[in-house]
């Protein structure tokens, strides 16, 4: 009766041995998901709460300050006024009648103009200012005595004797004098040749 209560835990130990299966220890922290690891050099993305930073604002080039392209023409440089005299009244009758012949007051001017002339006669700047007036008011005759006066107190400035060539050009076109005009305009582009080439 012993043995068989020996042979029958025996029996009941080995069915209890083959029915139970062996399962590993589950490490949980080895369960956890690791996060995604991007190949090397390859550059992280932003968070969708990341705001990019602004980049700066251009600068803003003004029209003076650019330069010119290459080959791109300019502007002639404006000629420097010419000093006409040295005489405070005289300077204040040539405002006078550079004002009044702006306003097309040219009596006026020529009467300021004829004013400064009893100062300064052998002044070549006035007699060609004069000479100017007198052609914008038709008197094509008298402009061209005034320009050809202005000459011949001119010396070696040929700056203004281009311009009293011009003036006697232009008397000769309105009193129908095309040849005298032609050479007359060919004497200003000469001597306005020479002057810039003194100027450099």
């Amino acid at each position: 009766m012993r043995i068989r209560f020996i042979f029958a835990a025996a029996w009941l130990l080995s069915l209890a041995a083959c029915s139970s299966v062996h399962t590993p220890a589950v490490n949980p922290a080895a369960t956890a998901v690791a996060p995604a690891q991007l190949p090397v050099g390859m550059p992280q993305l932003a968070s969708p709460t990341t705001i990019p930073p602004t980049a700066p604002a251009a600068s803003i080039v003004t029209p003076e300050q650019q330069l010119p392209l290459t080959g791109e023409a300019t502007a002639p440089e404006a000629e420097p006024r010419p000093v006409m005299s040295a005489n405070r009244a005289v300077l204040a009758l040539l405002d006078h009648a550079e004002l009044d012949s702006k306003a097309g007051k040219r009596d006026a001017a020529g009467a300021s103009l004829e004013r400064a002339l009893r100062i300064e006669p052998r002044n070549p700047w006035l007699w060609l200012q004069l000479a100017q007036v007198r052609l914008a008011q038709g008197q094509y005759a008298q402009a061209i005595t005034l320009a050809r006066k202005a000459n011949s107190f001119a010396a070696r400035n040929y700056r203004l004797q281009a311009d009293s060539w011009q003036v006697i050009a232009q008397s000769r076109v309105a009193l129908g004098d095309t040849a005298g005009a032609e050479q007359a305009y060919k004497l200003a582009a000469d001597l306005a040749l020479q002057a810039r080439a003194e100027q450099h």
